[in-house]
């Protein structure tokens, strides 16, 4: 036998990656989403006039829950990849464009900065496009992994652009309440 590590335990060794990386992207992701209200939760939000295209409320969980699984696996598979040079940028852009998607709930639901927040979901995407296509370079299949990600950006993009066009105050619009939108941690 010629080989360093058998199939099974770079699967094992895989599967531990996936233990860590899964669950640390789905609680950051929890974290930045509990630190202002969201969907009909926030008053703000409900105030605003949506697009038809606008999903219901228990879409959102369902697929960001989703979404953060498929990056947890696909950033598994690339931190796993130790012979390849692109490991590190990869996993540099990962947390990069990781962060910036951290920061964009806050932003919409807590701050109501809409303007801001459609400059950050470009940022969102650009970066996660430069991900995918690095992590493709690494891995072929955690590239494919980050697709649904990419879409889903791309169809919240499009959303939040039409949240801006009919809502052209957005910022200044105020809850019934005079109590802040933003939950302390």
């Amino acid at each position: 036998m010629s080989e360093i590590a058998s199939r099974q335990q770079l699967r094992l060794a895989f599967l531990r990656w996936a233990i860590v990386t899964v669950p640390l992207i789905l609680l950051l992701g929890f974290t930045s989403a509990r630190i202002a209200p969201a969907g009909s939760q926030n008053r703000w939000y409900a105030m605003l006039a949506k697009p038809a295209a606008n999903p219901p409320d228990w879409v959102f969980p369902v697929a960001w829950t989703t979404l953060y699984v498929l990056m947890g696996l696909a950033l598994a598979m690339v931190i796993h990849a130790r012979g390849s040079r692109l490991r590190g940028p990869a996993i540099t852009l990962f947390a990069v464009q990781l962060l910036v998607n951290l920061i964009w709930s806050p932003v919409f639901f807590g701050m109501h900065l809409v303007g801001w927040a459609l400059v950050i979901i470009v940022a969102m995407f650009v970066l996660a496009l430069a991900t995918t296509l690095v992590f493709g370079r690494v891995r072929t299949l955690a590239a494919w992994l980050m697709v649904p990600y990419l879409a889903w950006v791309a169809f919240a993009g499009v959303l939040l652009f039409e949240i801006d066009r009919l809502n052209p105050n957005a910022e200044t619009i105020a809850p019934a309440s005079a109590s802040t939108q933003v939950i302390p941690l």
